[in-house]
């Protein structure tokens, strides 16, 4: 997964800039092409990817840079000296390059736009769940290519079976110092993480139905692959059940039967569970 990381959200990004820079397109047709074709592609991974890693603001910086080398192509040159397509075959690689990374970057940002739209589905209007802090949604799209949960909607997948419930989850990471979600790159202690500890608030006015807070919180990226939720709190909502889980061990501030009212305290988060 860090090798991933650090391949689709480093190394590919910066390459494509250091193309543009570099090895300009030297005709018309192509510098429209490579133009398109890298900023297609760092907009699809901007959209699609988590960056919780290795930071939110990254994608801004791989725009930015990709914005000068466009502008200083056409302050060394003009574009009206250029030709009107490639000269050689070298160059017509390039384009055709360039237009591959445009179907596949315009592909991923069709889709994660999509998304955002709202699913053919009753939706329930909840509140924020969070306390004071700042946050982003790691995985909350209704579609595949953005939010995995919805692949335990297939229940032709033995291991999806018992947990149709998640298909809809949505994943949460706190923004710390400079937007860093933690304090190092992947440390083990969940203290060091923006988002531990943090208050968790009913987002919707219901009872409690189920509340389980005594299971520890775990180094990463160790889990408890039997015990998914762990802690955590079902809160019912008329026909809707809400879970807010992997709460911070003793940190659950209510039992089964209590009625809370939208923002209550419920706890705090945690690591525990998978």
């Amino acid at each position: 997964m860090m090798a991933l990381i650090l391949v689709t959200q480093v190394a590919l990004p910066l390459a494509l800039n250091g193309w543009l820079a570099i090895l300009p397109a030297k005709s018309l047709a192509g510098f429209v092409a490579q133009a398109a074709g890298t900023g297609a592609l760092l907009f699809g991974l901007a959209r699609v990817a988590q960056w919780a890693l290795p930071v939110w603001w990254l994608p801004l910086v791989y725009g930015a840079l990709w914005f000068a080398a466009r502008l200083a192509r056409l302050l060394r040159h003009s574009l009206s000296d250029l030709p009107l397509y490639a000269q050689t075959s070298l160059a017509w690689a390039g384009n055709a390059l360039a237009i591959v990374l445009l179907a596949l970057g315009g592909h991923c940002g069709a889709k994660a736009l999509a998304g955002q739209r709202l699913p053919p589905l009753e939706i329930l209007d909840i509140a924020n769940q969070f306390g004071p802090g700042r946050y982003l949604v790691g995985h909350g799209d209704p579609n595949t290519l953005v939010n995995s949960h919805l692949r335990t909607l297939d229940q032709t997948v033995d291991r999806f079976r018992p947990w149709p419930g998640q298909s809809h989850a949505a994943d949460f990471f706190g923004l710390g110092t400079l937007g860093l979600r933690a304090r190092g790159w992947r440390p083990a202690d969940p203290a060091v993480y923006a988002i531990f500890g943090a208050e968790l608030r009913a987002p919707c006015a219901g009872s409690i139905v189920a509340a389980v807070g005594a299971m520890p919180d775990f180094d990463v990226p160790s889990k408890d692959s039997e015990n998914r939720l762990g802690n955590h709190v079902i809160l019912r909502w008329g026909n809707t059940e809400i879970v807010l889980a992997h709460m911070r061990q003793d940190s659950v501030a209510v039992t089964p039967g209590d009625t809370v009212a939208v923002w209550d305290r419920l706890g705090e988060v945690g690591n525990s569970g998978a």
